[in-house]
């Protein structure tokens, strides 16, 4: 028997494919917690890794090109191989056939994939060493150089892919039970701006329970060979038991409606905002969504304390005093207090926030004077990231670097699990990626979210003096503003500014989408993707 340990290394390959919308993305099916295929969306062409990270990229390239080349090779010594004389009759199998078979499943399959990723070359070769990259409010440099004051120091590409390999990563899954009365047992090709929000509120939940340094453990991984056709490429990992909030926030978004914020009560919950199985929604239908089953479920924890309960607020920032749209959303200070007393009972003054701010900043694409104040938003301590992505695929953008976008991709198909809220030993590799895909910010629909999450009064009195010196740089033209009362929220002209601010040129700019959507009765405007 043949035993070996490999370390838990990070990789990517480049996929050049990722441009095509949700309908033209292929079912990428993966069985390994490490999905292959890096989004070169942006045409940066910076071949930026340090001398001496690309000798570690090389050797371990190196590494993964014998090994496989070794597990194909061993396949021979096993092949039933006919004889060339010519009275040969038709083969038959050999003992050795199932053992075989499992082989070549494991070699062309996941599993290998799996073990190639983990000898594989770092995922941040498409990056900048040069340039900071900014996490969720964490800033990153992936040179050893000196960086500025806030940068994280910490072996800087490792720490970088450290940090975004802990964002919990929620994509397709299939083998579920079925949603409510209708047949479907998995929500490929129509439910990623659903697994998007899920990741979005995930890292709230996870900022909240563990905070922002947390990390998930490194685990040591070692596979085995059997003789067992059923059991030939196995693995091992050797770990320490999980944390039990994480867990429980896995639990959460399990794909049952025993699990409060699955896929199936999401849609439940959003089917007054046309969330419905094999429809598409946009960002702004999910927030209300996600307000919506907040509610739901605070309500029902009130009759049954052995309910679950989002532990925070939701606040959908929007325009008008409707709510719905027009003018830049206000993050309204009174407003935010009388949810916090509601959601507390009058029991403290304040309580931890999650705020959804949902947007149209352009026609068919994002109007270039947003892209800087959307960068910007990721240096806030308090940022979760947009909700939104590329057109017809939703995705989720954790970070920023230079004119690129960072984010998480949905579209990998997996196999359903069940995350017991009890278990601590759960198997969680399924929710974590260590890909790192990126597309040019300028290519992002402009129908989006952006989402931040503020864990007491002091922290919201904080995103609010950022917000306020962002909206000073707007020119008139800001992503939200912040006032202290409905009236003088009311009072802002953000429309007329806009007009001024864009010179007139409002054909190809956010002035008339937000006029398209003031003419309009319905909400499908803020539902483009």
């Amino acid at each position: 028997m043949l035993r070996f340990a490999v370390g838990s290394l990070a990789v990517c390959h480049v996929d050049h494919g990722s441009r095509s919308v949700m309908t033209d993305l292929p079912e990428r099916v993966v069985a390994s917690e490490f999905p292959a295929g890096l989004s070169a969306d942006s045409t940066d062409t910076d071949r930026v890794a340090a001398k001496s990270e690309q000798k570690a990229s090389h050797n371990k390239s190196l590494k993964a090109s014998f090994l496989s080349s070794l597990f194909v090779s061993t396949l021979s010594i096993f092949e039933t191989h006919p004889e060339s004389h010519s009275g040969e009759k038709k083969p038959t199998k050999s003992r050795s056939y199932g053992w075989t078979t499992a082989v070549k499943k494991v070699v062309t399959g996941g599993s290998m994939r799996r073990l190639q990723e983990l000898l594989g070359a770092s995922s941040t070769d498409a990056l900048s060493s040069t340039s900071e990259i900014w996490l969720l409010g964490k800033c990153y440099k992936l040179s050893t150089e000196e960086a500025s004051g806030g940068t994280d120091h910490g072996n800087g590409s490792a720490a970088f892919l450290e940090d975004f390999s802990s964002r919990i990563w929620i994509t397709y899954r299939k083998g579920f039970d079925a949603i409510g009365d209708s047949k479907f047992t998995s929500d490929v090709r129509w439910g990623c701006m659903i697994r998007s929000s899920q990741m979005l509120v995930a890292q709230a939940l996870l900022f909240h329970h563990l905070g922002r340094s947390w990390r998930k453990p490194s685990q040591k991984v070692s596979w085995m060979f059997s003789m067992d056709p059923q059991k030939f490429f196995s693995k091992w990992r050797k770990r320490t038991p999980h944390d039990s909030k994480y867990i429980e926030i896995l639990h959460l978004f399990g794909d049952s409606e025993t699990c409060a914020f699955s896929i199936h009560n999401l849609l439940e919950a959003g089917k007054a905002y046309g969330l419905a199985a094999r429809e598409w929604v946009g960002p702004y239908a999910m927030c209300r969504t996600w307000e919506t089953i907040t509610r739901a479920k605070r309500e029902q924890a009130d009759l049954d304390k052995g309910k679950e309960r989002l532990p925070m607020v939701v606040y959908v920032v929007s325009g008008d005093e409707d709510g719905e749209r027009g003018g830049a959303p206000v993050v309204c200070i009174d407003v935010a207090a009388r949810l916090c007393s509601d959601f507390s009972k009058g029991q403290i003054s304040w309580a931890p926030m999650l705020l959804l701010v949902p947007l149209v900043l352009g026609l068919e694409k994002v109007n270039p004077r947003y892209i800087p104040l959307l960068w910007e938003t990721f240096m806030f301590p308090q940022s979760l990231g947009i909700l939104g992505g590329k057109p017809g695929a939703s995705t989720y953008i954790v970070g920023v670097q230079d004119d690129k976008a960072l984010y998480l991709d949905p579209h990998e198909v997996q196999l359903a699990v069940d995350i017991k809220r009890d278990n601590l030993d759960a198997d969680t590799s399924s929710y974590h990626c260590s890909t790192v895909r990126n597309l040019p910010l300028d290519l992002i629909d402009p129908s989006l979210a952006i989402g931040f999450y503020c864990r007491d009064k002091d922290d919201f009195e904080d995103f609010c003096s950022r917000a306020s010196k962002l909206e000073g740089k707007s020119n008139g033209a800001p992503l939200f503003t912040v006032a202290q009362t409905n009236q003088s929220a009311k009072s802002i002209q953000h429309q007329e500014a806009l007009v001024d601010g864009l010179g007139g040129a409002g054909n190809s700019g956010m002035d008339d989408t937000f006029s398209d959507c003031g003419a309009h009765s319905g909400d499908e405007e803020w539902q483009i993707l």
